[in-house]
């Protein structure tokens, strides 16, 4: 379940370049280990889900937002 999730998300994404491609093996393999139960009976699964947050912000990171700035979009004055 959050093995697809994370192979969405990271499609979503379109072409990885540089560090990208590992960050986003190193995603698929720990929402793959939380989809298993998290280890260790579970008790694992908090750090898991610290590191898959922590591993997708980074490979979201570097990405474009688009453009932030909205004061083109105002309307001009009378």
């Amino acid at each position: 379940m959050v093995t697809a999730a994370v192979r969405s998300d990271i499609d979503a994404l379109g072409d990885l370049v540089g560090m990208e491609p590992s960050l986003a093996a190193a995603a698929v393999k720990l929402a793959g280990e939380m989809d298993s139960g998290g280890g260790d009976g579970g008790r694992l699964l908090p750090a898991l889900t610290r590191e898959l947050r922590a591993t997708l912000v980074a490979l979201a990171g570097g990405r474009d937002q688009g453009d932030e700035d909205d004061d083109d979009d105002l309307a001009s004055p009378d």
